[in-house]
């Protein structure tokens, strides 16, 4: 932390200056020496052996030209860089103290308790949660010093990597014996990237490669996973077919040969594939340059595009080859998409966008090379298109401009696309998702478990404009969306709705990511199944979205809003992720409602309130009633929503979701509250299935919903007062606008669920 970093500037200027004198001795030798050898009065053999060495010596001379630079460049590198991270470091160590930490000069951080008073000091001493937090605090402090630490070490071991390897000779047939390097570099991430892609390469031969070879190959991954200069020198040197063998070897050695190293090898598909992701980043994006546009392919022909597109054909060409066994077949991209699944790094849009449509074209050309035989290989999805929607979703802007029905670009660069409709629709056109093969006595066909896994985390992150939610994170149910997010909602439910009948067949793994997305539209849907709204029916028609000043409104017909929300619902967890959805929306809209309203301006939320809520109800009901339940008994099913829509309200004091932390007595919460309460009064710990079937048959009933609805949203007002009799008589007004409804949306709904075609 204390060297003086300038002693490296000047060290660069005198090597630029012994280049200088370098050259003086190059124009002297030419002069004097070299050019007796070639004049007109030294002839013969002799003549022609002096120049032969006179040759190699003025060789020599620019030789040491370009090494004597090169180490200028890399001491200047050298010297950026620790300047970087030590204005990090120092940054973080400011921060540190100023947060109440002490950081010794060894980087050791410890609580600092001299500034405390009589009081903190007890509670440190005695309060087990104060302790708590502040070991909490240091371990965080601690370990984000350690991390800049390593930094700097990684550096220091990259720099001293190029200056071992800028003064070896890298022409073995220019005549000398280890001179001066002609061929030197002055970036140290080449050097670093060449000796990454030695030690790589030994890998993809399956040779065995030492310990300290690995962690070199760790350090180098980890010191450059943000520099586009190595990525690219690595990659270029390894090539698509070895970058493969190399991914397929590290999976190989983590799953089977090596099992106790297993950590290590996936470190290194790490480092790889975020090698991968730096390296293929293209300027723009896809929404305006799509691939296969002139504007790309102009950027492709140029000098920035050169490895772009070496890389991305050679991929082309190893991703269709069999590096596996003929009844256990490993193509190419199967594995470069397992390998990319391990990236910390954002892949770019352009570069997911042409991967997409490259494996579609394999797989249109090879019918069944995403298929997987027999036992498959350990840590590698045979649908490699699966994987790369899974990949996508890390990236929702990519995912979104993927889908977009609409298409990419302006003019003459727009390029259109059915990626929506060929692999989530059904029917002509549309994918044959692969099956799980076992040959033996029979050919066994399975469905696999993980399919479509890819493609729903793709579909909720294009439709939102955010990745999929995790566990336990609750929907936003009024988000501002683009219209080419719209459009996908939007077509996402035109793809999925019956062309005939009522039945709109969700896969399972799509149901629960489509109603996380589609709760995100809640503000749209609301006034879909309230049926009040004009706009939407006009848009439903056209094309599936509406402006409304800033406001983007996605628009889709009733009748496949509802069946396509019955079709997710075959989910428990999906139908209360709707649901619940859906009451905070109301909760919300009733608490706009103006002091003193007319009667209109109240009973008309009220009643649009009361429709959803019956088309809620007429699809629970249309599920109780089907009996095929998805493998769910009806007390299972009513189980889970019960606990997934209240259950998870009673402990939390904030409940985590898209939009941010909602606090528990929020306008968005506060009908979820009172049902969790009477829940949470109601429930026993040794509640099974049938109870909690019990509790939701009676909190979610929809009667007793809106009644509690309507009553809450009443209490907290000051025109409403339900202690008298004019109060009681408007609050059962209100209360009647909201069954009236409940019963139009019911009726509205069951008229969609019934198929009359028998």
């Amino acid at each position: 932390m204390t060297t003086d970093l300038s002693t490296l500037t000047a060290a660069a200027e005198r090597w630029d200056g012994m280049a200088d004198e370098f050259h003086k001795q190059e124009v002297a030798y030419k002069r004097d020496v070299h050019g007796i050898s070639i004049g007109p009065t030294w002839i013969g053999l002799s003549a022609d052996a002096a120049n032969r060495r006179f040759d190699i010596t003025l060789k020599e001379f620019q030789n040491a030209q370009v090494e004597a630079k090169a180490i200028a460049s890399l001491l200047r590198d050298a010297h950026t860089q620790f300047v970087d991270l030590r204005g990090k470091l120092n940054a973080a160590r400011q921060e540190a103290i100023e947060a109440g930490m002490k950081v010794s000069d060894q980087g050791l951080v410890s609580y600092d308790t001299s500034t405390l008073g009589q009081g903190e000091l007890n509670a440190l001493h005695h309060d087990p949660d104060y302790q708590r937090d502040v070991a909490k605090s240091v371990r965080s402090w601690q370990d984000r010093i350690d991390q800049l630490v390593r930094n700097v070490d990684d550096a220091d071991l990259g720099v001293e990597v190029a200056f071992k390897a800028v003064v070896i000779d890298s022409d073995a047939s220019d005549g000398t014996f280890n001179g001066f390097n002609g061929k030197a570099q002055g970036d140290v991430e080449k050097y670093e990237a060449r000796e990454a892609d030695e030690i790589a390469g030994r890998v993809a031969k399956g040779e065995e490669v030492s310990a300290a070879d690995l962690a070199e190959l760790r350090r180098a991954f980890r010191d450059n996973s943000d520099d586009k200069a190595f990525s690219q020198t690595f990659l270029s040197g390894l090539g698509p077919d070895a970058t493969i063998k190399f991914t397929n070897e590290l999976n190989d050695l983590a799953y089977d040969s090596d099992k106790s190293h297993k950590s290590v090898y996936l470190d290194l598909q790490g480092g790889l594939a975020d090698t991968v992701a730096k390296a293929t980043q293209v300027p723009g994006s896809v929404a305006d340059m799509p691939p296969g546009s002139q504007k790309f392919k102009d950027w492709l022909a140029g000098g920035d595009g050169a490895f772009y597109r070496q890389w991305t054909e050679g991929l082309q060409k190893t991703g269709t080859k069999n590096y596996g066994s003929n009844t256990n077949p490993l193509y190419g991209y199967q594995s470069f998409v397992s390998m990319m699944q391990h990236s910390d790094t954002k892949y770019d849009d352009q570069f997911l966008y042409q991967m997409g449509d490259d494996l579609i074209a394999a797989e249109k050309k090879q019918p069944g090379i995403f298929t997987e035989w027999g036992a498959g290989h350990d840590g590698i999805r045979a649908d490699a298109i699966d994987g790369l929607l899974g990949v996508m979703s890390k990236n929702p802007d990519a995912a979104t401009a993927f889908f977009d029905p609409a298409g990419n670009g302006a003019g003459a660069d727009h390029v259109g696309n059915d990626h929506l409709h060929y692999l989530a629709g059904s029917g002509d056109g549309t994918r044959e998702w692969p099956k799980h093969v076992i040959t033996g006595v029979s050919v066994i066909e399975m469905d696999d478990p993980l399919s479509r896994t890819g493609l729903g985390a793709a579909l909720e992150a294009a439709a939102t404009g955010h990745p999929p939610l995790a566990a336990g994170q609750d929907p936003w149910p009024d988000v501002k969306h683009s219209e080419a997010q719209a459009r996908v909602m939007h077509s996402i439910i035109t793809e999925l709705a019956p062309s005939a009948g009522t039945d709109a067949g969700v896969e399972a793994n799509l149901r629960q990511p489509l109603a996380n997305a589609l709760a995100g539209y809640t503000n749209d849907t609301h006034e879909i199944l309230g049926g009040m709204d004009a706009d939407y029916v006009r848009a439903a028609t056209g094309d599936g979205y509406f402006r409304d000043g800033d406001t983007t409104h996605m628009a889709v017909s009733q009748k496949d809003l509802v069946q396509v929300m019955r079709g997710l619902s075959e989910d428990p967890d999906a139908y209360a992720t709707l649901h619940k959805a859906e009451s905070r929306y109301i909760d919300a809209e009733m608490r706009t409602i103006p002091q003193g309203a007319t009667d209109f301006e109240t009973s008309a939320p009220m009643s649009k309130a009361g429709a959803t809520l019956g088309a809620y109800s007429a699809i629970r009901e249309d599920i109780l009633n089907d009996g095929r339940m998805a493998g769910y008994s009806e007390a299972d099913w009513k189980a889970k929503i019960a606990y997934h829509i209240i259950g998870g309200a009673v402990t939390p004091l904030a409940i985590p979701t898209a939009g941010g932390s909602l606090v528990v007595g929020d306008a968005l919460q506060r009908g979820v509250d009172t049902w969790a309460w009477q829940w949470g009064n109601s429930m026993k710990a040794e509640a099974d299935a049938t109870a909690n079937a019990g509790i939701a048959d009676e909190y979610l009933n929809a009667h007793n919903q809106m009644v509690t609805m309507v009553d809450v949203w009443a209490n907290d007002r000051s025109d409403i007062d339900t202690t008298t009799n004019s109060g009681k008589a408007e609050l059962a007004v209100l209360t009647n606008d909201i069954l009236n409804g409940h019963d139009r949306g019911a009726s509205t709904a069951q008229k969609y669920l019934t198929d009359t075609s028998n």
